[in-house]
């Protein structure tokens, strides 16, 4: 999709398309009460014969409106004026995208960045416009041997702003939000992937070529001998199960000046996950290629950084296996030695993600890293305590979590956060081991959490887990490629920051 910036009167505009917002009640936008007035009340006169009444996410397409100089009109609810969120408004610039792409229009003006979204100045709403429409128009086809086919599909997508001051601020919102949005598909299109194609090997492929020909990308890809050599006892004892290498991916984006702390992005990769041993239920076990979205989120998040050449050091690191059941795969009661030379009994050979990423935080410290977020599809219990809704934050450190809070809250990729009390540490108590990688049911993410804080006890460091919105179920099944937004703008935060 090809974005780009107008200024002036909607009723100037020629292009196939116009879209204004229209709220309840019949209440015309700014924009929508020019084009009315060009028009001689015709809109008015077409809201009042019942055609549309303004509720969130309706849409309503007019051809030759007089005044104007576009060929088709597009009127997009957009709810309560007052009412008007930052979910609601990016379900209406959803609900636009995919009208106009039914529409047979290949360009458009969009006028919905002069709605008021309470909090949220032109540059976010514009950003948004973006990465809602991308959003909305990704299809996952390319396994497909017949691809549903758009016979006109939208191609050009012209952001208009009333205020020409608006106009030189409006192409850097566009470009965060193109970056973010090539993020989330990298993510979706990984997430999306069987676990047949979508195997450790590829996702360090894929890193490889984020880093091809860029001066200041450095991908390294670690194999079983490395990490064998290095002591990941934990990383390794996952991938004892499964015929397909393990890897431990390294992606070094080095934007800021040298020695500056990085950032490090954690990623659980488990690309398969059958729980092992201890296995899981047939049903929905297919949706189990998505316990890589983690790793996807590292990836995507590198790839916006990129793309935006932003002035910050950032790694990502991505411990990745399949879990898989076999006469080698580790049993519960086994113990094993960690990275950090702590010792864990297994208690649950489907709690492997933790395991793997033990390793990998230890992994982390090499880099003295200012701050270390780990991001993973690590509890069913974070999806009973938030749902498909926020992802769940745990953090060593306030002022972290406050950053990643406020980050989601700004990005629309909203986390939640629990607390990391010591008083769940004896949860995780074993007769044999140093710890156990289970805590029993109750309070299974902050157990979980807690596992993990016993391995960064050397930096600042948060953990997102995201069972609950790395996908979607369903009709809509497929990867979200969430939290890259979220991650993305606590990067661009500390730009702004420095």
């Amino acid at each position: 999709m090809e974005f780009s910036v107008k200024s002036g009167s909607p009723e100037k505009q020629r292009t196939a398309c116009l879209v204004v917002g229209v709220y309840e009640s019949r209440r015309l936008s700014p924009a929508a009460r020019s084009l009315d007035k060009a028009a001689g009340g015709y809109l008015k006169n077409v809201l009042k014969r019942g055609d549309m009444d303004g509720r969130c996410g309706q849409t309503l397409l007019l051809h030759d409106v007089p005044g104007t100089a576009c060929q088709r009109l597009l009127l997009v609810g957009c709810g309560q004026e007052r009412e008007l969120d930052t979910t609601k408004y990016r379900n209406a610039v959803a609900a636009a995208a995919q009208r106009l792409n039914e529409t047979g229009a290949s360009d458009a003006v969009s006028y919905l960045a002069d709605l008021h979204v309470k909090g949220r100045d032109t540059h976010w709403k514009l950003r948004q416009i973006v990465e809602a429409t991308e959003a909305a128009l990704y299809v996952f086809d390319q396994l497909k041997s017949e691809k549903d086919k758009v016979r006109r599909p939208l191609r050009k997508l012209a952001l208009g702003v009333t205020d020409k001051k608006d106009a030189g601020n409006a192409q850097a919102a566009i470009t965060e939000g193109r970056a973010i949005a090539a993020g989330v598909r990298l993510a979706r299109e990984l997430g999306n992937l069987p676990g047949n194609i979508c195997t450790p090997t590829y996702l360090g492929d894929q890193a490889r070529e984020l880093a091809k020909g860029k001066r200041k990308v450095k991908a390294t890809v670690l194999d079983r001998k490395d990490m064998e050599k290095l002591g990941m006892g934990a990383l390794l004892a996952v991938a004892r199960g499964t015929d397909e290498p393990p890897k431990l991916i390294t992606l070094e984006y080095q934007g800021g000046k040298k020695g500056d702390k990085p950032v490090v992005l954690v990623g659980k990769g488990v690309t398969f996950d059958t729980g092992g041993i201890s296995l899981k239920p047939g049903a929905a076990m297919d949706e189990m290629k998505f316990d890589m979205c983690g790793a996807a989120s590292v990836l995507g998040t590198l790839a916006a950084v990129i793309r935006m050449e932003l002035p910050l050091n950032v790694i990502g690191v991505i411990p990745a296996t399949d879990n898989m059941p076999s006469g080698k795969a580790i049993k519960p009661g086994d113990i094993v030695t960690s990275l950090s030379g702590q010792t864990i009994e297994i208690l649950n050979t489907d709690a492997e993600g933790r395991l793997i990423l033990c390793d990998a935080l230890t992994y982390a410290e090499r880099f003295e890293p200012d701050a270390v977020i780990d991001i993973a599809t690590l509890t069913g219990a974070c999806v009973i305590a938030l749902g498909s809704h926020a992802a769940g934050l745990l953090s060593n450190q306030p002022s972290l979590a406050h950053d990643l809070l406020q980050a989601g809250e700004a990005a629309s990729d909203r986390a939640w956060q629990l607390p990391l009390w010591d008083d769940y540490q004896g949860q995780l108590d074993s007769n044999f081991a140093d710890m156990a990688n289970i805590g029993g049911r109750e309070a299974g993410t902050i157990t979980a959490a807690c596992f993990l804080s016993r391995f960064t006890k050397k930096y600042h460091w948060a953990h997102l887990d995201i069972a609950g919105v790395a996908w979607k179920q369903g009709k809509e099944k497929g990867a979200t490629g969430r939290p890259v937004p979220l991650l993305t703008q606590y990067l661009l935060d500390r730009v702004a920051d420095k």
